[in-house]
């Protein structure tokens, strides 16, 4: 029998080469919103999307506690996008910024959480892997 059960998540956090980079980054193609919380002297970031925020660390400035191995281009990320997106569409909008599509450079078929997805894959700036 476990402790508790986990209900949802509330935030991730990533470390960054640069976070304004990468805010500048899924902000543009993900469609996420950025925000600014902490105190004046103090700032932090985050991304936010749904009920959900991902922390963004500075890397060697990094919040404490932080995770054991805190580096950029550690994390494997899949994100759930709007009913009706065109993944087709999409790929061919990423891959004329010059963002490399993975996985053969098109629409893979997969397994989430939920069941069967479709998929792209990218990598973020930091070189974070992007479903």
């Amino acid at each position: 029998m476990s402790f508790t059960v986990i209900k949802d998540i509330d935030h991730l956090v990533l470390t960054c080469h640069d976070v304004q980079v990468t805010i500048d980054w899924y902000t543009k193609y993900l469609g996420m919103k950025s925000s600014t919380f902490g105190t004046e002297s103090h700032p932090r970031y985050a991304l936010n999307f749904g009920t959900h925020k991902i922390n963004l660390h500075q890397r060697g400035a990094e919040f404490e506690p932080k995770a054991r191995t805190a580096l950029p281009g550690t994390a494997d990320l899949c994100f759930i996008m709007e009913d009706g997106t065109d993944l087709e569409g999409l790929k061919n909008k990423l891959e004329e910024e010059g963002i490399k599509v993975l996985e053969g450079g098109g629409v893979v078929d997969r397994t989430g959480a939920l069941g069967k997805i479709r998929s792209i894959y990218v990598r973020d700036p930091d070189g974070n892997l992007i479903e």
